[in-house]
């Protein structure tokens, strides 16, 4: 029997010892500065549980923070500075994190400038959907049809304020880049901005960024060794940014193409070059990721960020969080094209907002135009769909230490789907909204 076998969370809780968790910690560190030797990272792993089983007394469990510290001096010890400073940083930044969770009662939006949430707080306030008590006396009323049109027209100006700005500045752009966390409804923004620029005379020729995924053997995984898509470190940043260098000087370069089937990828595929007048179009969870498009400069870039930016209160006097929002749009699109259950999503939204809050919500602020994404009406419609999975899932993980993120997930969204009064049919929703993303019975082609 192994003497390290179980470990202290820091709140307490003591779970089973999983050594995989300290190879990818490793691992991940140093995919961050650019290696990718699975291999060693494992070798260090048994050096860290060697440190560990030799001092840690007798009948006693490490604390999480003692293993953190003790793969810190296994990494410098090993000539791995590069790799322990990623690791230390990193460590750091989930510090300051966890503090700034805890210190606040509502969810931290100070990344989004003021103006942007204030605009569409006033806009909530006048329609009466700033509260679900008061979108409820709204249904109540057979007022559901007009909620659905108002907010669709608030977010087509958006889309076409965004329009605008592309417009204006289409002398010198040559690179659009739509942004924004998972299930933002990047993909629908995209077409409808191309529609109307298309009708401007501008034509987008689209980049595909999933095409520069490594090889799943050499992503990063997940702290329960799942390989984790989410992070930039998927993609061959160095390649993307030596494709976008040339495309932008008018050379050729050759595409790769990704065999999600085989979860391989095939280099020097795709013949492609852009024209005088064409300009490229990049929707992507990391546009903004600064190593993406570095040595391009800015003037050459129209930069937007896409968000559910939604301002309602539940009757606990807090907002609901839009990460939450996201997270239910997540599951009914992973149910409905990827085979993977609204469980399966939940499990895993953990490290999906983990990488959110350290490669995608610093950079907002560098884009040119925010898109508020959010329809108010829609959880009118989560609830018959997702309200008995929410709290089935609250109690399956009640006393899980291991899926705690879970379980604290599943009874906050529970809590305020239940507040909501349903709507059974989705038959007002158009069938171009961005919602239809999600909820399927889009006419867009995706």
């Amino acid at each position: 029997m192994p003497k390290l076998t179980h470990v202290v969370k820091r709140s307490g809780a003591i779970v089973p010892f999983n050594i995989d968790r300290i190879t990818n910690a490793i691992y991940r560190a140093a995919v961050s500065v650019g290696g990718r030797d699975r291999e060693r990272a494992a070798w260090l792993a048994k050096q860290v549980v060697k440190f560990l089983e030799d001092t840690t007394p007798e009948g006693e469990h490490p604390h999480i923070e003692r293993i953190q510290d003790a793969v810190e001096k296994v990494l410098i010890e090993n000539q791995h500075a590069k790799v322990a400073k990623a690791y230390i940083l990193y460590r750091e930044e989930r510090i300051q994190q966890r503090r700034k969770e805890a210190g606040s009662k509502q969810r931290p939006s100070e990344n989004v400038p003021w103006s942007k949430t204030w605009q569409i707080l006033d806009w909530a306030i006048s329609q009466d959907v700033h509260t679900i008590e008061a979108m409820n006396a709204r249904i109540r009323r057979d007022e559901f049809a007009e909620i659905v049109r108002v907010s669709e027209e608030a977010y087509e100006k958006e889309v076409d304020e965004a329009a605008d700005f592309i417009m204006e500045h289409a002398d010198e752009i040559r690179m659009v880049i739509i942004s924004g966390p998972s299930s933002s409804g990047k993909t629908t923004t995209t077409i409808k901005l191309d529609q109307r620029l298309q009708r401007e005379g501008m034509e987008f020729i689209p980049l595909n960024v999933d095409s520069y995924f490594f090889d799943l053997e050499m992503h990063p995984k997940d702290e329960f060794g799942d390989y984790d898509f989410e992070t930039p470190q998927a993609l061959d940043l160095e390649l993307i940014r030596e494709h976008l260098q040339r495309l932008i000087a008018g050379e050729e370069v050759l595409l790769p193409r990704y065999d999600f089937k085989t979860s391989k990828r095939a280099l020097n595929q795709i013949p492609m070059r852009l024209a005088e007048n064409q300009v490229l179009l990049i929707d992507s969870l990391h546009g903004l990721f600064p190593k993406m498009t570095e040595g391009i400069p800015d003037e050459l870039k129209a930069k937007l960020y896409l968000e559910p930016l939604l301002q309602m209160k539940a009757a606990d006097d807090r907002y609901i969080r839009w990460t939450d929002i996201r997270l239910i749009r997540r599951m009914l699109r992973d149910a409905t094209h990827r085979s993977y259950s609204p469980r399966q999503t939940l499990e895993h939204w953990h490290y999906v907002r983990s990488s959110e809050m350290r490669n995608i919500i610093p950079y907002l602020s560098t884009a040119d135009r925010i898109i508020n994404s959010a329809m108010p009406y829609e959880i009118a419609l989560y609830r018959p769909m997702l309200l008995d999975d929410f709290a089935q899932w609250a109690q399956d993980y009640r006393d899980d230490p291991l899926r705690e993120d879970a379980f604290l997930r599943a009874r906050r969204v529970h809590a305020f789907l239940s507040e909501v009064d349903p709507v059974e049919t989705d038959a007002d929703v158009p069938s171009d909204s961005v919602l239809r993303e999600f909820i399927g019975g889009s006419n867009l082609v995706y």
